[in-house]
C-alpha cells in the first residue's frame, strides 16, 4: 500500500459531491484522458478537506469547483476523480463530461460520472461502455432535468419503480407521471446505490478497501489556464 503510514482509505463526501469512476488502476492514464496536469500527492486526510472545501465553493482561487479534481488511488480496482468538473448534468459542461466519460469507457471498457447532493437535493448518473452512453439521468427539481435524459433505464431503476409499484417505463422528466412525487424522492438518493452496484462509490469507501497508489490533487483543464489554486 504506497500512502502515507496511518492514512487510511475513508468515506469521501460533501453536501454536493461529483465524481467520476473508472474500473482501472492506471491513474495516470486516467489523467491523461481528461486532461488533467500537474498532479500533486496528497493523503485521503488531506483529499477529504479538498473535497469539501471545493463542493461548498470556500477554496481560495477555486470558487466555482472547477479548477481542481481529487485523483484516487486504485481503490478496490477503481480509480476515482472528485471534483465539481465531473458534474454530469451541468448545463454549460455536459457535453464535455459526456464526451470524456465517453472516451474512458472507450479505453477502459466502463465510466461513470455521478452527483448526489446530500442534504436532499437530487442525484444524477452517467453510465457508458464500450464507447457508448447507456443511460444519462438527472433527478435534482430542475425544470431542465428532462432535458439530459439519454437512454434506457438502468436494471436499477426499474426495480426501485417497482417497489414502489410504479411502471418500469416512464417519461424524460422525474415527475412527469402518475407516481411523480413517489419516483421523485426516490431518484434523489440513487446514485449511490447506482455506483456501488456498478462499480464504486466514494461514500462507501472504508479503512478495509484495497488501496494501490497514491491519490493526487490535479489542475482541470480550466484549472490549467486559470491563476493557481492555493
Amino acid at each position: 500500500m504506497d500512502i502515507s503510514m496511518g492514512d487510511e482509505p475513508r468515506r469521501l463526501t460533501s453536501c454536493w459531491l461529483y465524481w467520476i469512476a473508472v474500473p482501472t488502476g492506471d491513474q495516470a492514464g486516467v489523467m491523461a484522458t481528461l486532461g488533467l496536469t500537474q498532479p500533486t500527492p496528497v493523503t485521503f486526510a488531506e483529499a477529504e478537506t479538498i473535497i469539501d472545501e471545493d463542493g461548498h465553493g470556500e477554496a481560495e482561487g477555486n470558487p466555482d469547483g472547477l479548477s481542481r479534481v481529487y485523483v484516487s488511488p486504485e481503490v478496490d480496482g477503481w480509480t476515482l476523480v472528485i471534483g465539481w468538473w465531473c458534474d454530469p448534468c451541468d448545463g454549460e459542461r455536459d457535453d464535455e463530461v459526456l464526451r470524456r466519460v465517453t472516451e474512458l469507457s472507450a479505453r477502459y471498457g466502463r465510466a461513470q460520472a455521478y452527483y448526489y447532493g446530500a442534504q436532499g437535493d437530487g442525484s444524477a448518473w452517467l453510465i457508458a461502455e464500450r464507447g457508448a452512453v447507456l443511460r444519462r439521468y438527472c433527478a435534482t427539481g430542475e425544470a431542465e432535468d428532462d432535458l439530459f435524459t439519454l437512454g434506457e433505464p438502468l436494471p436499477l431503476e426499474r426495480a426501485r419503480r417497482n417497489e414502489l409499484g410504479l411502471s418500469s417505463s416512464w417519461g424524460k422528466a422525474v415527475g412527469n407521471d402518475e407516481g411523480g412525487s413517489e419516483w421523485k424522492s426516490a431518484a434523489f438518493h440513487l446514485a449511490p446505490k447506482i455506483a456501488a452496484a456498478l462499480g464504486i462509490s466514494p461514500l462507501a469507501l472504508t479503512a478495509e478497501t484495497r488501496v494501490r497508489g497514491t491519490g493526487v490533487l490535479a489542475l482541470t483543464p480550466q484549472g490549467a489556464e486559470a491563476e493557481p489554486v492555493t
